[in-house]
């Protein structure tokens, strides 16, 4: 009877292996809610050879998100990071054709890395394109910090409570009809916003136009499978700081299988134990008789 038991066990146990696998497959070729956002959603086109250096989208973003004014000066050669309390950055670096001035925030993957990384979904993908946190879902793993190819989610390691901050693309000026704040508030025209296919043709229009004047690479439209940010450049990215060794993947495809294994693995684990249990049951007793 001992031995019929940690059959039913064992059986039970594979089971549990095999439905997790199924499902497994069945939501990798799903709609996944935390990877939300298509190739249709909003987007921001940065053309670098339009920017003027101005900082004056800095200002917009600090203004529209009630952050501390950014510093009125920069000293020279400074490559200066976004952070907790300054969203977007415009650096100036030199280049083999001159300078060229780059306005840095947060990427807005169409897959987020961040997103995917998150246990409790406060680090969300909007339909409309904004990656947002929120607050009152956060657990302050700050597992999106650490899965961030672009280094974005800044933690406020000094407050009392502390929050992720980062660039949301205004999402609540977007919710009311608004262009983000650092669109509307550049004076050269360097920013466009638009739904993102319009914003991938609008890029390559400009590099056909003028071949010449553009690298012919619109960078973020591939990169970590496809950015809601998207760059223009007279010179190559890497001089501007960008990364460019980036999978064209989504990086939440690497881990995807394994996330979704994890709960199955868990489930199938104890009954297989139990089953070792009973299955050595009575040779334990007899030791013991001996």
């Amino acid at each position: 009877m001992r031995r019929r038991s940690a059959v039913k066990t064992l059986a039970l146990a594979a089971g549990s292996t095999l439905a997790g696998r199924n499902l497994a497959q069945a939501r990798a070729t799903g709609r996944d809610e935390s990877l939300a956002g298509t190739s249709e959603s909003s987007a921001i086109l940065v053309d670098t050879t339009k920017c003027l250096g101005c900082r004056m989208c800095e200002r917009a973003c600090a203004d529209a998100n009630g952050l501390p004014e950014p510093a009125t000066s920069v000293e020279p050669g400074e490559l200066r990071d976004t952070s907790e309390t300054q969203w977007t950055v415009v650096n100036r670096y030199e280049t083999e054709s001159g300078t060229v001035n780059v306005k840095r925030q947060c990427m807005h993957c169409l897959q987020p890395a961040c997103a995917s990384a998150c246990l409790t979904r406060a680090m969300y993908k909007t339909d409309e394109g904004p990656v947002i946190w929120r607050g009152d879902k956060c657990m302050g793993c700050r597992f999106c910090m650490l899965s961030c190819p672009f280094d974005v989610p800044k933690f406020e390691y000094h407050s009392a409570n502390p929050r992720i901050q980062k660039c949301r693309m205004c999402f609540d000026r977007l919710q009311e009809g608004d262009l983000p704040a650092c669109v509307s508030g550049c004076p050269a025209k360097a920013t466009a916003f638009g739904p993102r296919t319009e914003m991938v043709e609008l890029a390559w229009s400009r590099v056909y136009a003028e071949p010449d004047k553009y690298v012919h690479h619109v960078y973020g439209e591939h990169e970590a499978g496809g950015t809601g940010v998207l760059y223009l450049a007279s010179v190559p990215f890497e001089q501007l700081g960008f990364r460019t060794d980036l999978s064209q993947a989504a990086y939440p495809t690497f881990t995807r299988e394994f996330l979704y294994s994890v709960p199955f693995i868990l489930t199938m684990f104890p009954p297989f134990l139990l089953a070792v249990s009973r299955a050595t049951a009575g040779n334990r007793q007899e030791a013991g008789e001996d």
